[in-house]
């Protein structure tokens, strides 16, 4: 009976902070618009209906006396839009991408109706144009983040790849090699329009992920895989209000959700040695000692499933995603002078 309840309180408390971390912590956009007749007049009073394509939601609202409309607070994904009004033929867009901190603007323009009809444009899934603010910077879809390579399959490695991003990475004191993240004495490691590392903002579904104690350039405290990132967003310049806290790179990243249809995946990749050259000292010493010519050795495995699908259509869903990771890696070599075999025999030679 004990376990029982331990296992109880287990699960309510798993339960709690998912729907805490669901209500807390949103990354949102907004979609707006002008809807006119044929001949370029404001249609007021117009019914917009906005439907979320995966989960089905649906939200409504009319536009003003100045034919205007506008959606805050909604949350990045794949959208379709209905218009309608008195005396006009009703017209529905599909196709439309919305992405994490990038309003968009769809205008839509009505016919006068002869008969009671419908007029459906289909555009594909293309992203929308920002025109709203003067926010700077590049929002990437899922199919973009699976396509474009990254090391490991750590997503905030790609934020680098933004215009205006530099990463410099850094020299190791000990060993003189370059690898990613900080000294502890230099935080420069990268910059966004010439700010420091330590001031870009990075958030995850809303929440502050920021790695604060070493300052790292593009690095997030708590890892996400590919697999559970529908999109992401990198503001270098002019934040709105929302997002402020730092004078850096402003980074939103978005997590999967569950739909109304099942879905999933199970992937695996491998890194190894079978096309890697050797190192010209190493193979120098390996030749000198009657040894294989055989390059340092690093094989890397990342391998995971990730599932999703309604708990119950159109109310509630869930997304689940695990990913693992296994490295072998040989000893870094090093070059040094050391004395002949003559000397270490005891054998000096001096040249006069």
């Amino acid at each position: 009976m004990r376990l029982r309840s331990m296992v109880a309180a287990c699960l309510c408390s798993l339960l709690a902070f998912c729907f805490a971390v669901a209500s807390w912590g949103q990354a949102t956009t907004s979609l707006g618009g002008l809807i006119t007749d044929a001949g370029g007049a404001t249609l007021a009073r117009a019914t917009v209906k906005l439907i979320e394509v995966g989960t089905g939601a649906i939200r409504t609202a009319e536009t003003n006396r100045d034919g205007q409309y506008q959606f805050s607070q909604l949350l990045p994904g794949h959208y379709e839009i209905s218009v309608s009004a008195q005396g006009f033929a009703a017209i529905r867009k599909t196709g439309i991408d919305l992405l994490v901190s990038q309003p968009a603007t769809v205008d839509v323009t009505l016919k006068v109706a002869t008969v009671t009809s419908e007029v459906v444009v289909s555009a594909g899934l293309q992203p929308v144009l920002n025109t709203t603010d003067a926010t700077l910077g590049n929002a990437f879809n899922e199919q973009q983040i699976q396509n474009l390579p990254s090391e490991a399959r750590n997503v905030p490695d790609l934020l680098s790849l933004q215009p205006g991003v530099t990463f410099l990475g850094r020299t190791d004191q000990d060993t003189g090699t370059q690898s990613n993240g900080n000294t502890s004495t230099d935080s420069r490691s990268g910059s966004t329009n010439g700010g420091r590392s330590d001031q870009a903002n990075i958030t995850l579904d809303g929440l502050d992920v920021n790695d604060v104690n070493n300052g790292y350039a593009f690095t997030s405290v708590l890892r996400v895989s590919q697999d559970a990132i529908a999109d992401f967003r990198v503001t270098t310049s002019n934040p709105n209000a929302e997002e402020g806290r730092s004078s850096g790179a402003q980074i939103s990243l978005v997590t999967k959700s569950g739909t109304n249809s099942l879905h999933g995946a199970v992937y695996a990749y491998n890194r190894n040695n079978l096309f890697h050259a050797n190192d010209f000292f190493n193979k120098q010493t390996q030749a000198a000692e009657g040894l294989p010519n055989v390059p340092l050795k690093l094989i890397r495995n990342v391998f995971g499933a990730s599932v999703g699908g309604p708990i119950k259509k159109n109310t509630a869903f869930f997304f689940l995603n695990y990913e693992g990771r296994r490295d072998t890696q040989g000893f870094n070599s090093n070059s040094a002078i050391v004395p002949t075999a003559s000397f270490r025999a005891g054998t000096l030679q001096y040249c006069l």
